[in-house]
């Protein structure tokens, strides 16, 4: 079977997997780890294989600029002590657990147990959001999942550069200090720059078929330029998103930016598609070459590691949320999140395309590579199957689904500001003025 008809193959999958994911109301993203078991345990299954440097370019790039370009600032400004906390200090916490782990247990050199952690320690919002977006859920919990699961997979990927680097260099000498201290600078100036000349090349193809293909052009050479200059792709991605989205004025028609989107939606999907399936068929192969003996450690370590990553998150979450309930009581305000909105935060930690890209971009001679591929598959699978599917049960027992109780608040608000409208005319005369009021009566 030829490439593209095993690419076609999968492809056809994907959309009945996608169907199914409707029809049972579950995240298509658990949908996708359940077909990639699949390809791990069916034999003949279609194999293609992808070069691992290229790994993190083909599937990481598009689905960071696509969410650095959708996540308001003010959003970040709002809510930055739970983005702190959670997407900075979660993935940190959770590298380190699993790293200590992967050091005792594995027995992996330190800097390839922290390599572990930050493969495992990102959450993916792709399988929450899929649930949240047919619910009504409080605001405030789906901005932060938004926004965490943006600077989550920038912090991690920092650091899964960062201990590779020093890895591969068999420790951290001079010059891969320097290396590190200048990747970050050097990554945010490179994005700013690249922004700025991209502004004034989207002018000559904004609104035409061109200026769509120039977005996935210059996220890619954008990624590949940051690479070859050594500083952080990582950084260079979501400066550039951030700052094209906040200063530049679209110049293209409704149409256009609708048809963008739908462009962009369907790249990150047919991304986590071929993310899912490639991680299958290496499963397999691993499968197939490890002993049995090993292969039975392997097993035991990652459930130990998925029980880890759980756990770290539900203990970070419910601590947030008791400190900030405490400061807010001290100073007379409302708290700003019930514990019921910490533990959907804590369930909702499902690992995704992050994951399974690092694990298989890592080099061909990355100590125990076998083990800790298997292991970030693991933890991906048993995350997006057992809280992926059951998110939406507990979001009915926790009482968070607000859909009964949205038309409501809409006709209240509505109430109000017709109210209001009635107020404003107290007093004023004229045809106008009594053919608006008239309405407004009515309408209240």
């Amino acid at each position: 079977m030829t490439f593209f008809e095993s690419l076609l193959i999968l492809m056809l999958v994907a959309i009945v997997l996608l169907q199914v994911s409707r029809r049972l109301s579950v995240p298509y993203p658990s949908m996708l780890a359940l077909a990639g078991v699949a390809v791990a345990l069916v034999p003949g299954a279609p194999y293609f294989a992808l070069d691992p440097e290229i790994a993190l370019a083909l599937f990481i790039a598009p689905a960071l600029l696509d969410a650095a370009f959708d996540f308001p600032l003010n959003t970040a400004r709002r809510f930055w002590l739970p983005l702190v906390v959670f997407a900075l200090g979660g993935v940190v916490v959770t590298t380190a657990t699993v790293a200590v782990a992967g050091y005792v247990m594995a027995g992996l050199p330190i800097a390839a147990a922290i390599v572990l952690g930050a493969i495992v320690a990102p959450p993916d919002a792709a399988a929450s959001t899929a649930v949240l977006s047919t619910m009504s859920v409080p605001r405030t919990t789906d901005a932060i999942l938004r926004g965490e699961s943006l600077f989550n997979d920038a912090a991690a990927l920092l650091i899964f550069g960062a201990a590779l680097a020093v890895q591969s260099a068999g420790g951290l000498d001079r010059e891969v200090t320097t290396h590190l201290v200048l990747a970050v600078p050097g990554g945010i100036l490179l994005g700013w720059v690249a922004a700025l000349v991209i502004r004034r090349l989207s002018a000559y193809v904004t609104g035409t078929l061109g200026g769509n293909l120039l977005q996935f052009v210059q996220t890619f050479l954008l990624w590949i330029l940051a690479e070859h200059l050594e500083l952080s792709a990582v950084l260079a991605i979501v400066t550039f998103a951030m700052t094209i989205a906040s200063t530049s004025e679209s110049l293209s028609s409704a149409r256009m930016r609708v048809q963008s989107y739908a462009v962009w939606t369907v790249v990150v999907f047919v991304l986590n598609v071929v993310a899912f399936l490639l991680m299958g068929m290496q499963v397999r192969d691993i499968y197939a070459d490890m002993e049995v003996g090993h292969f039975a450690e392997a097993l035991l370590f990652s459930a130990v590691i998925v029980a880890i990553v759980i756990a770290t998150r539900f203990a970070l979450c419910l601590a947030y949320n008791r400190i900030e309930a405490w400061r807010a009581r001290r100073d007379g305000r409302e708290e700003p999140a019930s514990t019921r909105q910490a533990i959907l935060a804590s369930w909702c930690g499902m690992r995704g395309l992050l994951s399974l890209a690092t694990a298989y971009a890592l080099p061909a001679d990355f100590p125990e590579r076998d083990m800790v591929v298997l292991t970030a598959f693991a933890v991906v699978i048993a995350t997006l199957v057992l809280q992926g599917l059951t998110l939406s049960p507990l979001i009915r027992w926790l009482g968070l689904d607000r859909r009964h109780t949205s038309a409501q608040e809409l006709s209240e608000m509505r109430r109000r500001l017709v109210k209001a409208g009635i107020g404003r005319l107290d007093g004023e005369t004229g045809t106008e003025a009594e053919k608006l009021r008239a309405k407004l009566t009515m309408e209240h």
